[in-house]
């Protein structure tokens, strides 16, 4: 079987002179952050929010691009969670900057903050991102749903193992220690698996490709495509980390600059700066007609925030404590975590029959708009806020409830994908 690329050997010169001409635009929505951090200035806590926001959505673009390039070297059932993971970093660090915030002030907001980050940016991905692959999908094939293989399997049964032990969690009302390992394991278990599965994922043999711009690199030799591969990670881990901070506490002093609840903006707006370079890459393989890698590479991204990162939070938590501590969930944070799970389990209920439909798509998109909608209606409210979240939640719930009764042969399809590909011959 031929190795799936997104990006063709057949790249021009001149895309070589338009990935140069992109990295140099980047760098430049990079430049006014850098600036601000070295000479310590805030102007304004809205130019900074833009201006940090700018530095990680670029910087994100170089991860993408490098994680990108690496994909003609590597296994294509690897890449795909590899790609999830190095997109997501600068959603890590604005969540790592707020739970560790949280340890070195207690009883202050950052322990709502580093929950609102997390709950938010998983909630966007599966009630955004998701939709937003289908419906690019339907405009550019004309079909109807998004079909995934057997062999994404792995990735539906690696997302519904932690979404499930999502409701452990709300019985202590915190994310301990106990969680990060368990959580951490999980991730390793899968990004093993990962590794396993071949080419299963992205099989499509079609043609019509529309590279990106990291096709530019297959004109340069192996070596010259590592060292910028490495180059451009390594200037975004920097520009990532200097940005994260003032980023995050650009969010929390514009909130309330504005008179609008900062709870909200950080849910809500931080993590479109910090997925926006994910999301874009899933973008990517549907417009090259890769819908599938598309699809599972946002499932990936979605299990790596249900366990790397949620596992996460409470060493970045301990680190600021100076001793082991947990990320506790107040009564808010409880029901936002609990909606968060519950959208998970609908989220992949949809998926059982290996795919996704514009129907599923738009019940996902509509089911997020309503939750946003109150929220912001009822912002200041903690007593209707919770009741709304508990709804939404148990909606979610007997919907994904109705689909896995449903599909209960598909579900059971799934305890298979566990076992290594090697040891079971042809896929189901």
């Amino acid at each position: 079987m031929r190795q799936v690329d997104l990006f063709p050997s057949e790249a021009h010169p001149a895309s070589l002179r338009r990935f140069v001409m992109l990295v140099a635009l980047t760098a430049l929505a990079m430049i006014p952050a850098i600036i601000l951090r070295i000479e310590g200035w805030r102007p304004n806590p809205l130019l900074d929010a833009m201006l940090f926001g700018a530095a990680i959505l670029a910087a994100g673009f170089y991860l993408s691009w490098g994680a990108e390039a690496a994909e003609s070297r590597i296994s294509a059932g690897l890449i795909v969670a590899i790609v999830a993971l190095i997109t997501v970093l600068p959603e890590y660090a604005v969540d790592f900057y707020y739970a560790y915030s949280a340890g070195a002030n207690p009883g202050s907001n950052y322990v709502h903050y580093a929950a609102a980050n997390m709950t938010g940016a998983n909630r966007l991905l599966v009630g955004i991102a998701w939709p937003l692959l289908v419906l690019l999908h339907w405009r550019k094939t004309g079909e109807r749903a998004i079909s995934l293989s057997s062999a994404n399997r792995v990735e539906i049964l690696f997302l519904l193992v932690p979404s499930l032990y999502a409701f452990s969690v709300l019985l202590k009302d915190a994310i301990s220690i106990v969680d990060t390992v368990l959580l951490i394991a999980l991730f390793g278990l899968y990004m093993w698996r990962a590794s396993d599965k071949g080419e299963g994922a992205g099989s499509d043999d079609d043609d019509d490709d529309e590279p990106g711009p990291a096709a530019a690199l297959t004109l340069l030799s192996p070596t010259r495509q590592w060292l910028v591969m490495g180059g451009l990670t390594l200037v975004a881990a920097a520009v990532i980390l200097a940005s994260a901070e003032p980023f995050a506490e650009a969010m929390v002093d514009s909130g309330r600059q504005l008179g609008f609840d900062e709870f909200l903006l950080i849910q809500w707006l931080a993590p479109l700066a910090s997925e926006a370079p994910a999301v874009t890459v899933a973008i990517l393989f549907v417009l090259a007609r890769r819908s599938e890698q598309g699809l599972a590479t946002m499932i990936s991204d979605k299990i790596n925030q249900w366990t790397l990162l949620v596992g996460m939070l409470p060493l970045a938590v301990s680190l600021g404590a100076g001793q082991l501590s947990s990320l506790p969930l107040d009564a808010r944070q409880h029901e936002e975590f609990f909606l968060t799970a519950a959208q998970s389990l609908f989220g992949i209920a949809l998926l059982l029959r290996l795919g996704l439909s514009l129907l599923g798509a738009a019940a996902l998109a509509g089911l997020f708009i309503v939750q946003v909608v109150l929220a912001v209606a009822w912002q200041g409210d903690e007593a209707r806020t919770v009741a709304s979240l508990t709804a939404l939640g148990w909606f979610y719930i007997v919907l994904a409830g109705g689909l896995f009764a449903l599909n209960a042969k598909y579900l059971a399809g799934l305890v298979g994908a566990i076992r290594p590909q090697r040891h079971r011959g042809e896929n189901a």
